[in-house]
């Protein structure tokens, strides 16, 4: 179970949080509450009822908030009531949020109570003990993280009496809080920031009354081994990424074997225990919503279908306008007596059919155990090879740890032998691992890994055999001919002048020791701890930005997310001469732009001498034909030299007479393949040169005569393959200039 915890956040909002300091285009107060909000939202959204937060405005317009609240505390901070009722250092201090879980509701009333005061009162060390009273009252003695965080400029008058903060520190100690002080230009030498010109209220005098400052807040944190810091260095580590602990969940708990202890007694068996060592973290996804709206006042239907009354509403506590939308999904079968040529049908009669060549075999439910196989959870070793002869690429899935059952001393110790046994003889084991009965086994790899703190077995799914797709590419140190022969010099292999300039190209840009440590030393430049996920992070950063700021734009991605988008501008600069040298060797030359022939849309490349290759050669005057042996190249050659819409059809009508003839004179189903790749040349043609109703008369036209069996018969089989290739009528949502809307499209498909 995640760890409980209670934040409270003191936001001083008094009127000096008002000034613009140190050439910054928002107040101080808006400049504090970047920080505050992004640590409110980033616990909203970990969407944990455990993580609990409230909120306390500092230096307020409002009355004193805490005669009567603070009872449980008076004996921890205060000696009595009396002296806490009567004391002014009280005032000007609210209580905007109470300790609870916080909703996106919440947010937007506490954006709205959090606004500049009018006026400077109000004692940032009261605001504290209130902090304390409400994370006691709320906390009791159960086990929570406690936190106390103060984000103000320092300015407001400080009650520092020394008795009164004793109590405090003590308090604080006592129930385990953490007290964090963000300040707003407070200096900082760690850091390296100082405020010039500091107001006299914020530094440190000789004299006893000045002591509300700074100074005071640095001398409260240390002696409660609290933290103070400057808001400039919380606001820039803004950008740094969180990471999200996650708690471990086994994927298998059991025994590792070695051998079989059912029929040998020198089996070995170790309780052992497996989890995800590596595991991708996918980004927030979207859900899809409605405006509610009474259902009297109602005028159109959503797209979507609703959940029945009392599941689409939200749960109240969110206080938004908002309904769930569930999707429904129907089922059809073909049936040309039904509207359509469709018929619904519900699932439950539906059943289940194994594609086999062109037809599906069933399996009734009751028979559907023999496609199980049926397996009990296990992890057995099988055998073990050496580490050089297994290859990198084998690695399936993601990395899991396989580690001894933690209470049983004789299990850690029987691992720790295998694990050092592994690594003092390079081996990796190779072991049959299912999870949960009745699952499907996979093999697994099992590498030892021994560190300073502990020991664990790493382990990756490898494949089986059909699991391995054996590819076969040429060479590329070499050309090797039909009849054998090795050619070593080629022009298309790389001369020693480029293998020179490439590999020195490369050494120019080697980013392994770009970097530099904290004392200058060359270092990794892109380690993988800073190395974050732009896209998860991006949209982190949206989603809590627009929670608080509905309105506003969302600002740029943080710099440590798009710090690798290319690579560093020194090394580029350092570079510039190996490339150009590297350009030089490869004869690299610019693409001939592409420029719009006469034939309507079609590009045609123009020739660096300016030319025209075809006119000096003398092109055939002859009417070309498409035929049929050789039609898609010949109905694009015939394309390209077309000057007019009556060229076009003509060549469009040659190849749909060879589609037409190819499948009446197709013996069973042979020629269908090479008849749709035919169909969906004409297709992809026609919408290029932007003549799409040339393609649906075809279409039209093919469709008529398969239903009425003109094409050498019952040709239905064809129109199923025809129908499953999605080659249908071209609508005006694909291409502008059709005539077809995109319902024709869909009742192309109808056999009506």
């Amino acid at each position: 179970m995640a760890e409980k915890e209670a934040t409270v956040y003191i936001v001083d909002v008094g009127l000096s949080m008002g000034a613009i300091h140190n050439g910054r285009d928002v107040s101080d107060l808006d400049y504090a509450m970047t920080y505050v909000w992004d640590k409110i939202t980033s616990t909203v959204a970990l969407d944990r009822k455990t993580a609990t937060l409230g909120v306390v405005g500092l230096r307020t317009d409002g009355s004193p908030v805490i005669i009567s609240a603070l009872c449980d505390l008076i004996d921890a901070v205060v000696d009595t009531e009396n002296e806490l009722q009567g004391e002014e250092s009280f005032d000007h201090i609210s209580v905007l949020q109470e300790i609870s879980n916080i909703l996106l509701p919440d947010l937007k009333q506490l954006r709205s109570k959090i606004v500049l005061s009018g006026t400077d009162n109000g004692d940032a060390i009261s605001a504290i003990v209130i902090a304390i009273q409400m994370i006691t009252k709320y906390c009791k003695k159960l086990k929570y993280k406690r936190k106390i965080v103060l984000v103000t400029d320092g300015r407001g008058p400080l009650d520092a009496d020394p008795d009164s903060v004793k109590e405090i520190t003590n308090k604080i100690k006592q129930d385990n809080m953490e007290l964090v002080i963000v300040g707003v230009d407070f200096d900082d030498a760690e850091y390296g920031f100082k405020e010039e010109d500091k107001s006299p209220q914020k530094v440190w005098a000789s004299n006893e009354a000045a002591a509300r400052n700074e100074q005071t807040f640095a001398e409260l944190t240390e002696s409660c081994g609290g933290i103070i810091g400057t808001l400039q260095q919380a606001v820039d580590e803004l950008g740094m990424p969180r990471l999200k602990a996650t708690r471990p969940v086994p994927s298998y708990k059991g025994q590792l074997a070695l051998g079989n202890p059912e029929e040998y007694d020198s089996a070995a068996c170790i309780d052992v225990e497996r989890y995800p060592r590596t595991m991708v973290r996918r980004p927030l996804t979207a859900s899809r919503y409605v405006m509610r709206q009474d259902p009297a006042d109602a005028g159109t239907q959503s797209t979507g279908t609703f959940v029945p009354d009392g599941d689409i509403e939200m749960p109240d506590a969110d206080g938004n306008n908002l309904a769930g939308v569930k999707s429904s999904r129907t089922y059809q079968v073909l049936d040309e007596e039904a509207p359509g040529g469709k018929k619904d049908v519900d699932r439950e009669d539906l059943a289940k059919g194994y594609e086999y060549g062109r037809t599906a075999v069933h399996i009734n439910e009751t028979d559907e155990n023999v496609t199980k196989l049926e397996t009990q959870a296990g992890l057995e070793i099988i055998g073990f090879i050496p580490w050089q002869n297994y290859d990198q690429y084998m690695s399936m899935t993601v990395s899991s740890i396989l580690i001894a059952q933690k209470t049983n001393s004789k299990a850690i110790m029987a691992l720790s032998s295998l694990i050092h046994a592994l690594f003092e003889l390079e081996s990796y084991a190779v072991a049959r691992l299912v999870p949960k009965a009745d699952k499907p086994p996979v093999i697994v790899l099992l590498a030892p890994s021994i560190e300073v703190d502990y020991e664990c077995l790493l382990d990756v799914q490898i494949p089986f055999t059909e699991d391995v797709r054996p590819y076969k590419f040429p060479p590329l140190d070499r050309v090797v001919t039909i009849s054998g022969k090795v050619i070593k010099e080629h022009r298309n292999l790389p001369n020693e002048a480029l293998t020179s300039a490439m590999s020195k190209y490369v050494d120019q840009m080697d980013l392994s020791t770009f970097g530099r440590d904290e004392d200058g030393n060359p270092s990794e430049y892109m380690p993988m701890t800073e190395t974050f996920s732009p896209v998860l992070h991006r949209i982190d950063q949206a989603v809590r930005w627009r929670a608080v700021h509905p309105t506003e734009p969302v600002p740029p991605p943080y710099e440590i997310l798009v710090r690798y988008s290319n690579p560093p501008e020194e090394i580029v600069n350092q570079s510039k001469r190996r490339l150009e040298k590297l350009i030089a060797a490869a004869d690299v030359k610019k693409v001939p732009p592409k420029v719009q022939g006469r034939r309507r849309n079609r590009n045609e490349v123009k020739p660096l001498s300016g030319l025209n290759v075809e006119a000096l050669l003398g092109g055939d005057k002859k009417k070309a034909k498409v035929s049929a042996q050789n039609a898609i190249p010949d109905f694009k050659r015939l394309l390209d030299s077309a000057d007019s819409i009556e060229a076009i059809r003509d060549a469009a009508h040659q190849l749909g007479n060879i589609i037409e003839a190819r499948i009446k004179d197709s013996f069973g189903n042979i020629a269908y393949p090479r008849a749709l790749e035919e169909i969906k040349t004409l297709r992809e043609e026609m919408m290029e040169i932007e003549e799409p109703e040339v393609f649906n008369i075809f279409a039209k036209q093919l469709k008529r005569k398969l239903l009425s069996e003109e094409l050498g018969g019952n040709r239905k089989d064809f129109w199923w393959e025809y129908r499953k290739s999605k080659l249908g009528l071209i609508d005006n949502k694909v291409a502008a200039a059709s005539d077809a809307t995109e319902e024709d499209a869909k009742s192309f498909w109808a056999l009506s």
